[in-house]
């Protein structure tokens, strides 16, 4: 039961945030490292696969392909994780500790997500 709920709960944080990164790219854009190419269409991108993986992982039938998806997702906007961190927070306004405090978290949403992938 509480595995169900936290894919719930996942698959709408998924689908709210990914849809954030249409409405407000600029808040996403903040933290786009500046040796990454095409930062508007990377922001798009990750905002697509957002969607789209929150929603695969509410099926059964479809809940292995979302939680590798979002694992691969998950590595793949890391280097946004750790810029933030390296910035102290500056590039959102962020204090230091809730910058460098969300490194870890990514390693929670990467088990999470690998959980939701079992039967």
């Amino acid at each position: 039961m509480i595995k169900l709920i936290t894919i719930y709960i996942m698959s709408y944080f998924y689908i709210q945030i990914g849809i954030k990164h249409f409405t407000d790219p600029n808040w996403f854009m903040q933290i786009m490292p500046p040796y990454l190419p095409y930062h508007l269409e990377l922001v798009y991108l990750s905002g697509f696969f957002e969607i789209i993986l929150g929603i695969l992982l509410i099926f059964k039938k479809t809940r292995y392909i979302a939680g590798w998806g979002l694992i691969l997702l998950l590595i793949a906007v890391f280097p946004a994780n750790i810029y933030l961190a390296q910035t102290n927070g500056a590039a959102m306004g962020i204090s230091p500790e809730i910058a460098w405090g969300r490194l870890p978290i990514q390693a929670i949403f990467i088990a999470l997500a690998y959980w939701h992938s079992k039967e």
